[in-house]
């Protein structure tokens, strides 16, 4: 399944399949779109995205652990 960060965001069915998805993300990044810059913005938007994609990437490939106790 696809993260809110990785439906390209010119295509407007894809925008509105991903706002169909994630309703509350995408309600949230409206109204912070609204709050900052649009510099501020783009900048929270590619921090996020790369969050995301760490964490997908992690969640792919685990590293598997020895747990002693």
């Amino acid at each position: 399944m696809k993260s809110f960060y990785d439906f390209n965001t010119d295509s407007p069915q894809e925008r509105q399949e991903r706002n169909k998805l994630y309703p509350q993300l995408a309600s949230f990044h409206i109204a912070l779109r609204e709050e900052l810059s649009e510099d501020e913005y783009q900048q929270f938007y590619k921090a996020e995205k790369e969050i995301s994609q760490r964490q997908m990437h992690q969640t792919q490939n685990p590293t598997h652990k020895w747990i002693s106790a």
